[in-house]
């Protein structure tokens, strides 16, 4: 069964301001969906990012693939290695680690793996996690993932999540999102003011949630003393501190200083990062992530990987839409060292989506209590609603924005911000 086409279409969604260590989220989200059609007249799909870096390079892959066997892994991972050279992509935000050539090559390819196990999965009539090795979870939890906010971008009305910009806000957003979705562990997005200020609103979460596991992450902006210092002061409140310094050495230096274990998606973002990781004692969790891990088959062999050397696994999330979350669901319910609840920023993105809500109103992707139950459909489980992809592409046409850049759309509100590190 042989690829025939490919459609690569960029899409935009309405994003809230969500503070981070690297600015704000700008009015519109970006994203990439790839449909993979086959000479049998099957059809998969995959997401992946919108920046147009990538979408020149994903654009100039779909045209390489096209005539390869959708069984075909390695041959299409070695002619998207081909095509990309010696280029590296560098994400403007600066909140997914390093760039590489190694990391370039699987963001591009990701998305096309993923869509070949969609046709894959629909060909065999089993969903993609019977092709990961079968579910280990009939769910996949995931997390409540809290942001500072603005009430709404300047100069736009407020939206419909409010402002969070002290502790009191915080826990109301917690108790927005739970209420909503059920989420029974909770993630703070921190960086943004001084650790003082996030600490406080960490106990104010313990405080309103005791039985829910936390954790924060200031994204690599504190220096090693700092790290420490706030790791010792929030010792059996957090689950994990996640990427509080920035780089391998300097993370083993806080882990040996720390009560709970470190998390990263920013030190450990290619194969080649696992052994000094190792060897030093940096990470007690990785966060995967399929959009730049190389997708679904290789963030499985990432897992027994680190599950060899007692590195716990939890899942990293940019904003995303659909496509991703069944892709993240799939993995996540194959894959037995996944102990910890998955990121998603699906609850951000208020019901906009590519993906098409199955009859009687559900949706192919729901939450119940806090975590998303495997789609028992073939494939992925979703399909693809032709008329809201048309609309986001229209969004992505007229909205302007071709990259994220949270620090630039900062510095339009706040000149004097600043995005190094360490920031304290």
């Amino acid at each position: 069964m042989r690829i025939r086409e490919i459609n690569v279409t960029p899409v935009a969604f309405r994003d809230p301001p969500l503070l981070n260590a690297a600015g704000v989220h700008e009015p519109w989200a970006l994203r990439t969906v790839v449909e993979v059609v086959t000479d049998e007249g099957l059809t998969g799909l995959g997401e992946t990012y919108g920046d147009l870096d990538h979408l020149v390079r994903v654009r100039a892959a779909a045209e390489a693939l096209i005539g390869h066997d959708v069984y075909g892994h390695n041959a299409m991972y070695a002619t998207v290695a081909g095509l990309v050279g010696a280029d590296v992509v560098t994400d403007l935000h600066g909140l997914t680690g390093t760039s590489s050539r190694a990391k370039t090559v699987d963001r591009i390819f990701s998305p096309f793996e993923v869509a070949c196990l969609d046709i894959r999965g629909k060909a065999a009539g089993r969903p993609v996690v019977d092709l990961l090795g079968g579910r280990v979870r009939d769910a996949v939890p995931y997390s409540a993932y809290l942001f500072y906010k603005w009430a709404g971008h300047p100069g736009a009305p407020d939206d419909g999540f409010g402002a969070a910009l002290d502790p009191e806000g915080v826990v109301e957003q917690a108790r927005l999102l739970i209420g909503r979705y059920g989420f029974r562990s909770i993630k703070l997005k921190g960086g943004v003011f001084p650790p003082e200020q996030e600490v406080e609103a960490i106990r104010a979460l313990h405080e309103a949630f005791p039985e829910h596991p936390l954790r924060l992450d200031p994204n690599a902006v504190w220096s090693v003393e700092t790290s420490i210092r706030v790791g010792r002061e929030l010792d059996g409140v957090l689950e994990y501190l996640e990427d509080p310094t920035e780089g391998i050495e300097n993370m083993a230096r806080v882990a040996a200083e720390v009560p709970m274990p470190l998390a990263t998606n920013m030190c450990v973002v290619t194969p080649e990062h696992i052994p000094p990781a190792v060897r030093q004692g940096a990470i007690g969790v990785l966060l995967t992530d399929h959009h730049y891990w190389g997708g679904l088959v290789r963030s499985a062999h990432i897992a027994t990987l680190c599950e060899t050397f007692g590195i716990e696994l939890s899942m990293h999330s940019n904003s995303h839409l659909g496509i991703s979350l069944a892709a993240m669901t799939h993995l996540a319910a194959a894959t037995p060292a996944v102990t910890h609840a998955c990121d998603t920023h699906t609850p951000w993105q208020d019901g906009q989506d590519v993906v098409a809500p199955s009859s009687g109103g559900k949706g192919a992707l729901r939450f119940v209590d806090g975590a998303v139950p495997v789609p028992d459909g073939p494939g992925l489980g979703v399909e693809l609603d032709r008329d809201a992809l048309a609309i986001m592409n229209e969004q992505y046409e007229k909205c302007g924005v071709r990259s994220r850049d949270d620090t630039t759309y900062m510095r339009s509100v706040d000149p004097s911000f600043s995005a190094r590190r360490p920031r304290w």
